[in-house]
This record gives C-alpha cells, structure tokens and sequence, in this order.
C-alpha cells in the first residue's frame, strides 16, 4: 500500500476515534444549574456503578449551596461560578440534593437516580 493511503487511513482511524471518544463524554456530560433557588434539572440519571463527574454551576446573582446529605456533598458555588464534583460509584438508588440556601423552595431540590 503506498504511503500516502496509509497515511489517509490512519487519518481516518484516528478521527473516527476520537470522535467516538467524543460522543461517549456528552453522554456523560452531568450538569446542574443553580439559579436563585430554581436547581434545573431535577432529576438526573446515572448509570449504578460507575464514577461520574457532575457539573454545579451557579448562574445566579448571590452565592448558593449545592447539598446532598446522601452523598456527603457541600459546595458553596459564587455567583457566575462552576464547580466539579466527582461521584464516586454509586450502587442503585436516589440520591436528594437541594440548593440549601433557598431550601424553602419547592424548586431548590433535586434528586440523582442511579439505576
């Protein structure tokens, strides 16, 4: 095979790869948003078993609190601010948090659901 359709063919392999690669990480792209008391989404659901990074960000004007007693969580985000939180394994089951500054609210709340 000459050297320049090697080449082309491991061009492709490698953007095929990597958009794979790609495609597997939007999947497991975990976001939540906190918005002066409004958490969006309130359910998320994860695979059981299996390590997670969740997104907190806070595009609220005031400071808020991303809480989950379960999961032994306490983040204090600043306004306009995102955080990582990595998840350990988590075995099946749900898993409240609430955005405690504004706990009061029904829409401060939400829940991870590990299936």
């Amino acid at each position: 095979m000459p050297l320049t359709k090697r080449l082309g063919a491991a061009a492709a392999l490698s953007i095929a790869t990597l958009l794979a690669a790609g495609a597997v990480s939007a999947e497991q792209a975990l976001v939540v948003t906190l918005h002066d008391g409004v958490v969006t989404p309130q359910k998320i659901e994860v695979p059981a078993g299996k390590a997670q990074v969740l997104t907190v960000k806070n595009t609220g004007k005031a400071a808020a609190e991303f809480e989950s007693k379960r999961l032994r969580i306490e983040k204090i985000i600043a306004p306009g601010k995102t955080v990582e939180i990595k998840l350990r394994p988590l075995p099946a089951g749900t898993y409240p948090f609430v955005e405690e500054f504004h706990e009061d609210q029904p829409t401060a709340r939400g829940e991870i659901v590990a299936k």
